[in-house]
């Protein structure tokens, strides 16, 4: 598996976990039970851990090991299939982890054929939890931006809009920042917010609501950092880390842009980023991005109580 740069990621293999579980779709499965032996391999990026000799920077595969053998020593499932998705979605808990291989060997299977082993062997990618709504309101952080038309009204839309979605809270709204436009052809400077908020949608839902208010504000997305009615972007999602094409967590550009670290960090002092590195302070993030100079705050323009 491939990094977004096409790099491909490193792995941390771990094999034969064996535990005692009770699956099967058999009675005396159930009853008396028998040895499963698990094997994974993580997909991941070590260089973070490698550079700092940090164990937190990367997974734990002793907590790996015993989470896997609790999950088979944990409710009984008809089929191996189940047991191997539960092991992968655990698998792709830790923050730093894009995808996940797991094998689950039943040698012990109750066929009347002579056999060597039973494998049921899957491959989950963190994408997986971008479809998955959370099973309690996790954070999320949207960056507003535009550049054409009644500019602060368009923001002021879109704040409303984010606060009459349906499984989404708006926590708190940044004061409003212009900056000049990065990249693309010549055009008007922008206007841009941050929104803080919780919600009980997936990744995905939630882009996909940004994307309504988007078209609802008349966005055409006919070229590549041209100008726009209004930009939607999501941030970060919790800590999930994606490389989905669609939707890719934390934002791949968002630690260099001043005009989204601005005002997340008026908004929220002691914010952080997760980076490539690991999380990092948004205050110091903002200090090293490129277009910091351009930024002008415009505390006129309030968004926050406007109704």
């Amino acid at each position: 598996m491939t990094s977004a740069s096409g790099r491909l990621l490193d792995q941390i293999r771990l094999f034969g976990v064996t535990a005692r579980g009770n699956h099967g779709v058999f009675e005396f499965e159930r009853r008396e039970g028998q040895d499963f032996t698990v094997d994974v391999v993580l997909h991941t990026d070590v260089s973070a851990a490698a550079a700092t000799d940090d164990l937190s920077r990367t997974a734990d595969y002793g907590v790996l090991a015993g989470t896997v053998a609790e999950i088979v020593r944990g409710e009984p499932v008809d089929l191996i299939e189940t047991l191997a998705e539960r092991i992968a979605l655990a698998c792709l808990e830790p923050a730093g982890v894009f995808a996940a291989d797991v094998a689950v060997h039943k040698p012990q299977a109750p066929i009347t054929e002579s056999f060597a082993d039973v494998v049921v062997a899957v491959r989950r990618e963190r994408t997986i939890l971008l479809e998955r709504a959370p099973g309690q309101a996790v954070p999320v952080v949207l960056a507003l931006g535009t550049n054409l038309g009644d500019r602060l009204m368009i923001l002021r839309e879109a704040v409303k809009a984010l606060r009459a979605t349906e499984g989404l809270e708006v926590q708190a709204v940044s004061p409003v920042i212009q900056t000049e436009p990065v990249g693309g052809p010549e055009q008007p400077d922008y206007l841009n917010a941050v929104v803080l908020a919780e919600t009980t949608l997936s990744a995905h839902d939630v882009l996909a609501a940004a994307n309504r208010i988007e078209t609802a504000q008349g966005r055409e997305r006919h070229e590549r950092w041209g100008p726009r009615t209004l930009d939607i972007d999501v941030i970060s999602y919790a800590e999930l880390r994606s490389y989905d094409e669609k939707l890719t967590l934390p934002h791949p550009r968002a630690h260099e842009r001043a005009f989204v670290l601005a005002p997340w960090h008026a908004v929220d002092p002691e914010a952080t980023l997760l980076t490539s590195t690991g999380p990092e302070k948004v205050v110091d993030l903002l200090e090293q991005a490129p277009d910091r100079l351009s930024l002008r705050h415009r505390p006129e323009l309030s968004l926050e109580h406007w109704a």
